[in-house]
């Protein structure tokens, strides 16, 4: 075989191995507890995680302090990120229920909106991130899932990509926080 054309098969090949060994949103919808943005990011949450290059090799350790509060449909998520080399970052989200499982978010960092949807226990929200550095902005794009475990637990990871190529991996766990009444 000739090497021009390994070079196509091989990553057509991949592709097509990662198309049809996709999970879909779908799967989950018969799993328990059912994600709902509005109750689970409602109040005071707590997040740790990580963030690991392309190799898998963790770059950065991070803790999130989030506090949320919906009026109607619409949901407003203040994150406070406290990272192990000692930076801090703030990101506000507001978040609009439009219909049944289906979400939009906003905030300053992201180019565009963010479009979430729900079925069952997961969510899969899908959006573009502008990222400083230096004098450079990056525009990264995030797959992002969410697995709500429990009534105070969600499991979330992200894959980070750049022009299609993964540059990384976000993985955390949140929990609410018990009022303490």
């Amino acid at each position: 075989m000739s090497l021009l054309r390994t070079m196509i098969l091989i990553p057509l090949i991949a592709l097509a191995i990662a198309v049809t060994g996709c999970t879909q949103l779908e799967d989950y919808a018969d799993t328990q507890p059912a994600f709902k943005l509005e109750q689970f990011f409602d109040g005071p949450l707590t997040a740790h995680g990580i963030f690991k290059d392309y190799k898998g090799t963790v770059i950065k350790r991070f803790r999130v302090d989030m506090i949320g509060s919906w009026e109607g449909n619409v949901g407003r998520l203040k994150e406070d990120f406290f990272y192990d080399d000692g930076t801090t970052e703030q990101r506000i989200w507001t978040i609009t229920k439009t219909d049944s499982g289906h979400y939009v978010g906003t905030a300053a960092d992201i180019k565009g909106e963010a479009i979430g949807t729900t079925s069952g226990f997961a969510l899969n929200w899908q959006y573009v991130m502008r990222l400083p550095v230096g004098d450079t902005v990056y525009n990264l794009s995030f797959d992002d899932w969410m697995y709500r475990l429990d009534s105070n637990t969600v499991l979330n990871e992200a894959s980070v990509s750049k022009l299609g190529v993964t540059v990384g991996k976000v993985v955390l766990v949140m929990h609410k926080i018990e009022s303490q009444q």
